[in-house]
């Protein structure tokens, strides 16, 4: 396997990209394609302006390079995003690039096929970095400016902006697939005493070891949402009031066996649970009321334990 790795930064690209007319000449002869380069270069330059979504972007460049190059794979990563963006097939030769601007780091590159990249094609993807860089970096900033807009400043969880678009979305791809949907509202126990006793860095502290414990016990697929306060939501896709019971006990429990101590003192932290499920003609606001509703009913029953639906026809039958 032969790997070349570089860096470039924007001003290097935007110094190949500026001085086409000076050097054509010679990249034509560099890269062998000298009307088929110059054409995919204005594309690039027309068609990654018309997006901010990363992923988009670099398809889109993916594309370019491919009909120049015969590209096989190009795989994307940034240290903000723990998932990689890979397109195409990983080939055996690779050439890569940590990209930055002026500082700024935008990212690492990695391209790769059958055949080995020669200088030539390695001076044509470098130049062609200069059509990709400014859309990215727009991209990034704008993937950035939506999570702050739908995060969470303290826990980093979705927040109630967050949780109103994606339950929207769940509500209706559970009536058209005709799947089940659960909803958790989860309250943590006595935690305005945290707050008075110990003050609100480590109330906030608190928070933040309830919300990793919680995330641990969800598969990737599920939403975690900062209601308010100390309220959360838990959307379970495709998930029945049976097996949306065993995710909301094995949460109750991770967080009732959790360790946290604050100033080396254990502090016990629980959470009261309430279990809602989907009907035909729920809303997003009567949805996450039944579960809020069910959650101050498993408070009013002792705290630290989980109430659904179920359970609470049963008991005011009794």
């Amino acid at each position: 396997m032969h790997t070349q790795g570089n860096t470039i930064d924007f001003d290097t690209a935007r110094i190949k990209l500026g001085s086409s007319l000076k050097t054509n000449t010679a990249r034509r002869a560099a890269v062998q394609q000298g009307a088929q380069f110059e054409q995919i270069q204005q594309k690039l330059l027309r068609n990654l302006q018309t997006t901010l979504e990363v992923d988009s972007v670099l398809s889109q460049f993916y594309q370019g390079l491919r009909e120049l190059l015969q590209i096989d794979g190009l795989e994307y990563q940034h240290n903000a995003d723990p998932n990689a963006f890979c397109v195409g097939q990983s080939g055996v030769h690779r050439c890569s690039y940590r990209v930055s601007h002026q500082g700024n780091y935008l990212g690492e590159l990695q391209f790769s096929r059958k055949q080995r990249f020669d200088e030539k094609e390695l001076l044509a993807i470098e130049t062609l970095l200069g059509t990709l860089l400014f859309p990215l970096r727009n991209a990034l900033m704008y993937r950035e400016a939506l999570a702050c807009a739908l995060n969470d400043a303290l826990t980093g969880v979705g927040n109630r902006l967050a949780l109103n678009q994606n339950l929207e979305r769940d509500i209706r791809q559970s009536h058209r697939n005709q799947q089940p949907l659960a909803l958790l509202v989860l309250d943590i126990d006595h935690f305005k005493q945290v707050n008075d006793r110990y003050g609100h860095a480590y109330g906030d502290a608190a928070l933040k070891a309830v919300v990793n414990c919680i995330s641990d016990s969800l598969r990737s697929v599920d939403g975690l949402y900062r209601l308010g306060g100390e309220e959360f939501v838990v959307l379970l896709n495709t998930t029945t009031l049976e097996a949306g019971r065993m995710v909301a006990e094995r949460i109750r429990e991770s967080v009732e066996h959790m360790q946290f101590e604050l100033d080396g003192q254990p502090i016990p932290l629980t959470v009261s649970i309430g279990l809602a499920t989907m009907r035909t003609d729920d809303t997003v606001k009567s949805l996450i009321n039944r579960g809020d509703l069910l959650m101050y009913q498993a408070k009013h029953d002792g705290r630290n334990q989980v109430t659904d639906e179920g359970q609470w026809r049963q008991g005011k039958s009794n």
